[in-house]
């Protein structure tokens, strides 16, 4: 993939994984376009990056997605890359009661946004030169750990999605991406979780040379070793990570 003289929307894009991603398209010379909840991130990565466009957008609700994706359609026609990055991880113990709305969030904004936002931008970016399509899963995706359970399960649902899609576009220039990444210290989840977790920059810059190299499924770290692991390998990983818990 070519990082340069794209048109690039990102969703989550104001911190973490996905501001770092930014980052990296608009040093190799793309127009990017991130969007989140929150207009006081979106301000603070324009600020440090002034060429950065953001947008606010809850992507949790159809309704947005459904106007997003017009408005970029719009305000910036040479669009060609989508990277589905926003997502929320909740700790949670699924036997205690809770109110069913946390957990439908966390699925809309890690499952339902990649999915619809995929089926209203694909017809737009196949018209376009050199198109893709990046979804950022995790490792969590291939053996989860218990106490972040919904997370784990959307992500697992995601990397599915994400084999049929490329399975279905084989034969189009939409090249189909599956960003796969271990704990990245970052603040998902909160504040201090995932301090222990490869540095971000690390990690955005060995990604970012894969997607150079042409790769279509990236891993990183113990994500790597994931997504390439038997089936016992896997049940022996998740023994391992949450007999500690």
């Amino acid at each position: 993939m070519d990082m340069a003289s794209n048109t690039v929307l990102i969703t989550g894009g104001a911190s973490g994984i996905g501001l770092a991603l930014a980052e990296r398209f608009l040093r190799a010379g793309s127009e990017v376009i991130v969007c989140g909840r929150r207009e006081d991130k979106l301000r603070e990565a324009q600020r440090a990056h002034p060429a950065l466009h953001t947008r606010v957008c809850d992507v949790a609700k159809a309704e947005e997605r459904v106007a997003l994706a017009s408005w970029v359609k719009s305000a910036f026609p040479r669009l060609n890359v989508l990277v589905n990055n926003a997502g929320i991880q909740r700790r949670l113990k699924l036997s205690d009661i809770e109110d069913w709305e946390a957990s439908q969030q966390e699925l809309a904004i890690n499952l339902e946004a990649p999915i619809h936002l995929s089926a209203l931008l694909v017809p737009h970016l196949l018209q376009q030169p050199r198109p893709a399509l990046l979804n950022v899963t995790s490792g969590l995706a291939f053996a989860p750990l218990a106490f972040t359970p919904i997370y784990c399960a959307t992500k697992a649902a995601l990397h599915s999605f994400t084999l049929s899609l490329r399975h279905q576009l084989a034969d189009t220039a939409l090249q189909v991406i599956e960003i796969v990444p271990p704990a990245v210290n970052t603040d998902l989840g909160g504040p201090g979780l995932h301090t222990f977790g490869v540095p971000l920059d690390e990690f955005a810059d060995a990604i970012v040379e894969r997607l150079r190299q042409g790769e279509r499924e990236i891993g990183y770290g113990t994500a790597e070793k994931a997504r390439r692991a038997s089936r016992d390998e896997l049940d022996e990983a998740f023994q391992r990570m949450n007999s500690r818990r």
